[in-house]
């Protein structure tokens, strides 16, 4: 392709953004942002963007057959399984305030995610166990209400997405194929897109389906808004969510008691605010939190004041479907006090408490008196409080904590995320009534499997992992072109006849070319629009290169001559 029939143009000038990603994109000409979040795929850019899915597509191809199914969808389908109220993200459409609305007043989701979808899809081509399995994939635009859409493509209100799901006569069937087909196909992806050697497969939470956990494919990216904990001992990846953790020892416990008071704190309600009015450290206060769960039964969860609680292992612990923080009022009707004050003393017998493992091992310790404005300071084990015949983990992890295994610490680091593989078993096929026959004449529950890949996510990943201060570099399994052309001294009629009989020898070998044929650009120009492009490799023709060409590759400061036929020998298979 000619730079000129490409009717779009770097901008080197154009703004900073606060994703380096969506920087580099704009400025190159990969993409024009519309609003935050929401982008137009320029011509690179989508020659970009189609390759990445074409090689998902491919390894799809293996596992599952394609389809595609609308992105408008009615609410129906959201209320049947209970989403509607639960998902955070999703985009409701409707005509009102405008003419339309006099035509048509029904509201539609725009969908983020499409097990609503697929589901009843399935249901009617599924019947028998001769059916199964099944697996259906797509690739489409999906959306999410993203509060704050500011990581390029990496995190956008509307966006690109390979959906997979698959459904299956039985759990074992549904595992097998998730861990021999699903995993291995992905892993595949990230290797020919050039992620492969940075990508782990990551434990995550398994949600309310299933008491497993769920896989993320995480790419170290320092970029990245995950963080990942690596158990170096056993190899194994973690979500931070789902880390077991063990605090370390904060050395409080080598001190002799002192007697425990009531110091009143009123307004004083957050961890750095306590400890700072009453001069301890963080590691000496403890965070109490007041749940109840689904059934209306109240939960005391308490962790070490530097920690934070995380629901999911709190959820499993309990055996807890939902768990929502209790209203001020629960508060005062159950604890006499307010939020803030609670604390692990003076609590109700018939309370399930739950305490976080950071909570032993200090003498002298701060908690929430349970008395409004009143903190209890001084607080020690089996003299004030029981100690708890078995400590929990139910904190967030943080750089630092160990193993409790191993007693090892992690390796931890950045990463974005650019796949997950999910096991939804029945949550969906029961919603719907989604049954087969078994082959004894028996209905049975279909088990489903969701995997995802942020097509267009990648993409942002790819420059935030590949570029360097001049601009990106693309792997070669994705970069728009394979050779960035460039023609110098264009106005010498004898370069400008080479350089065409060169470009269309490479065209006509089926090598792509970017051949850049503006006359008016300088040379300086040429060759930053170049660096900043990112293609694989630039050959320069002008009066100084004779009769061989200049080929540099975009990730090496080596150049080397060459004749046309090296060239195109260098691209053939």
């Amino acid at each position: 392709m000619r730079y000129s029939q490409l009717y779009t143009k770097t901008n080197k000038a154009a703004k900073e953004f606060d994703s380096l990603n969506a920087t580099l994109l704009i400025k190159a000409g990969y993409i024009h942002q519309l609003m935050a979040g929401v982008y137009t795929f320029l011509p690179l850019g989508l020659r970009v963007l189609t390759k990445i899915e074409n090689i998902i597509r491919e390894e799809m191809d293996q596992i599952g057959t394609e389809i595609l199914m609308p992105a408008l969808s009615p609410k129906k389908n959201w209320e049947i399984t209970g989403r509607i109220e639960t998902v955070d993200v999703l985009f409701k459409v409707s005509g009102a305030n405008l003419p339309s609305q006099q035509k048509n007043s029904a509201e539609y989701i725009l969908n983020c995610t499409q097990e609503d979808i697929v589901t009843p899809v399935a249901q009617q081509f599924i019947q028998s166990y001769k059916d199964l399995p099944a697996a259906f994939y797509q690739i489409q635009n999906k959306f999410r209400n993203e509060p704050r859409a500011k990581s390029g493509l990496m995190r956008g209100r509307e966006f690109r997405m390979k959906d997979l799901y698959s459904f299956h006569a039985s759990e074992a069937d549904l595992q097998d194929y998730y861990h021999n087909k699903a995993k291995p196909a992905y892993v595949k992806v990230f290797k020919r897109l050039g992620l492969g050697k940075d990508t782990f497969i990551t434990l995550a939470s398994g949600g309310d389906f299933t008491k497993d956990f769920s896989h993320e494919f995480q790419t170290r990216c320092e970029s990245g808004e995950d963080l990942v904990f690596h158990d170096t001992v056993n190899d194994i990846y973690y979500n931070r969510e789902v880390t077991p953790s063990q605090a370390t020892d904060p050395g409080l416990n080598d001190e002799p008691m002192q007697e425990m008071k009531e110091i009143l704190g009123e307004g004083m309600i957050g961890v750095a605010d306590i400890a700072q009015y009453l001069n301890i450290t963080k590691e000496r206060t403890t965070k109490t939190l007041f749940f109840h769960n689904e059934k209306g039964e109240f939960i005391v969860a308490a962790v070490r004041g530097d920690y934070e609680i995380d629901l999911g292992k709190l959820k499993k612990i309990t055996s807890a479907k939902e768990l929502e923080l209790s209203t001020e009022s629960e508060l005062l009707d159950v604890l006499h006090t307010k939020p803030g004050y609670v604390g692990i003393v003076n609590l109700p017998e018939n309370l399930t408490v739950i305490i976080d493992e950071s909570c032993d091992h200090r003498k002298n310790f701060e908690c929430g008196a349970n008395k409004i404005n009143y903190h209890s300071t001084n607080v020690n084990w089996d003299r004030d409080l029981p100690k708890p015949e078995k400590f929990y983990d139910i904190k967030v992890a943080k750089k630092g904590d160990l193993h409790p295994d191993t007693h090892q610490p992690y390796e931890v680091f950045k990463a974005s995320e650019v796949g997950n593989i999910f096991p939804l078993n029945t949550k969906y096929s029961k919603a719907f009534g989604f049954e087969y026959t078994d082959e004894k004449g028996q209905r049975q529950d279909v088990y489903m499997g969701s995997y995802g890949i942020g097509s267009s996510r990648l993409m942002g990943v790819l420059v935030e992992k590949f570029h360097d201060e001049n601009g990106i570099i693309w792997p070669e399994a994705v970069a728009p072109f394979q050779v960035h052309l460039i023609g110098l001294n264009l106005d010498d009629p004898a370069i400008k006849a080479k350089i065409e009989s060169i470009y269309l020898e490479l065209t006509t070998k089926n090598i792509e070319v970017l051949f850049d044929d503006r006359v008016d650009a300088s040379t300086g120009n040429k060759l930053a629009d170049a660096d900043l492009i990112g293609i694989p490799y630039r050959v320069i023709i002008s009066r100084k290169t004779g009769e061989q060409l200049e080929v540099k590759r975009r990730d090496s400061k080596e150049i080397k001559m060459m004749s046309s036929e090296e060239l195109i020998k260098k691209f053939q298979p």
